[in-house]
């Protein structure tokens, strides 16, 4: 099993989601984060002063699932998310080592 991490633009959030939702992933952990990368934020211009912004608001989406759904989760969330602009966000894939049902105390899956 893999856990998908997905840093997007918070305006691309219900773009990805209904994307994935069309290709039947539904579960998911959505979170309000914030970041920066390359472009180490931006300034902003507000009654004739200059703001820098080093941490920008983003969301983090999180997806556990089989191996053989990562490559196609990945071109959805990237077909959904796109604007061409920096920013638009990375995407992690993590092994996840067990999965367990809170309620039921036992692993739903390994490895």
């Amino acid at each position: 099993m893999k856990k998908i991490e997905a840093i997007i633009r918070p305006e691309k959030l219900e773009d990805v989601k209904m994307a994935l939702e069309e290709k039947g992933y539904i579960p998911m952990t959505v979170t309000e984060v914030r970041g920066r990368g390359e472009q180490k934020g931006i300034t902003l211009q507000y009654r004739g002063s200059y703001m820098e912004i080093d941490l920008l608001s983003k969301i983090k989406i999180e997806i556990v699932t089989e191996k053989e759904f990562v490559e196609d989760i990945i071109q959805t969330i990237v077909e959904a998310a796109w604007t061409g602009n920096y920013g638009d966000g990375r995407i992690f894939v993590i092994p996840v080592e067990r999965d367990i049902r809170i309620r039921t105390a036992k692993a739903v899956k390994e490895g």
